[in-house]
């Protein structure tokens, strides 16, 4: 029979090799491909709310551009190749879960972006579409709460 010192063991044990899973990575930025990062910032910085940093620049032009707030970061870098999206090119596809899905979807579409209805999808969650600068769709998603 276990005793309370085999459970903390086992606790001990359990910690210990969690810290060890987490130490293998900190953290992912994910890598944002853009056309154009001037006319990019507008939908993470005054859409989103999110901080630019990090400037590289290469011949005065923005190529490279970190944006973040205290839990989310990006990096947005210039598009290899053509500036033109090509056909049939989907790119990165994320999905958001904002702190006020109804006043997001408002500021966006303030901004001028084409913003797709609240929808509250069978699967549980409400969401709404935006396509940004660069053609990449984002998808802002929260719980859908049931009013009793």
């Amino acid at each position: 029979m276990c005793t309370v010192q085999c459970g903390a063991a086992a606790y001990v044990h359990f910690v210990r090799r969690q810290k060890e899973r987490s130490l293998h990575v900190q953290s992912c930025m994910p890598v944002i491909p853009s056309a154009d990062l001037e006319k990019s910032l507008r939908f993470w910085v005054e859409g989103l709310g999110l901080t630019m940093d990090r400037p590289m620049r290469q011949g005065g032009h923005l190529i490279g551009c970190m944006v973040h707030d205290e839990h989310l970061y990006f990096w947005l870098n210039q598009r290899a190749g053509t500036p033109i999206k090509p056909e049939n090119y989907e790119g990165v596809r994320l999905y958001w879960a904002p702190r006020d899905i109804h006043g997001l979807r408002a500021r966006l579409e303030r901004l001028g972006y084409a913003v797709s209805e609240i929808t509250e999808r069978d699967y549980g969650q409400t969401e709404f579409f935006v396509t940004d600068d660069d053609g990449y769709s984002h998808c802002f998603g929260v719980a859908t709460t049931k009013g009793g």
